[in-house]
């Protein structure tokens, strides 16, 4: 009986705990996908960048990490990781492409459905152009 209540107390905690995280905030949004000239750029990320999601959890872009162009949305130019996946998380894990405008990681493209979530603080990053 000792271990049915155990594992009931662990289920009822990991519950209430998944209930408590937060959503990753979104809008729906359409990317306008890159052409073939467009689609060939690549960047390389030359130093790690730290990004604190507006659900608490945290996320690194790795150094020499690179991204190729996807398209562009309203709020910057998308670019998808290459070789990789790379996901943001709330109370769900998202496949997420970067937004960036003007050198700086403005959000996520979250592909898989269709919508941006926004960074209420934009993250600078520092790359270069692969040839």
């Amino acid at each position: 009986m000792g271990r049915i209540r155990l594992a009931g107390a662990w289920l009822a905690l990991s519950l209430f705990l998944g209930a408590c995280a937060p959503s990753v905030p979104i809008s729906q949004s359409k990317v306008e996908i890159s052409g073939r000239e467009a689609a060939a750029r690549r960047i390389r990320l030359l130093e790690p960048a730290a990004i604190k999601l507006d659900t608490g959890y945290s996320r690194t872009l790795a150094q020499d990490s690179v991204w190729q162009s996807f398209g562009r949305l309203p709020q910057g130019q998308v670019f998808r990781p290459v070789g990789t996946i790379f996901t943001i998380e709330g109370r769900q894990v998202h496949e997420a492409y970067l937004v960036i405008e003007e050198q700086k990681l403005v959000g996520f493209y979250l592909p898989g459905e269709e919508n941006y979530s926004l960074l209420s603080t934009a993250v600078p990053l520092k790359f270069g152009d692969i040839k």
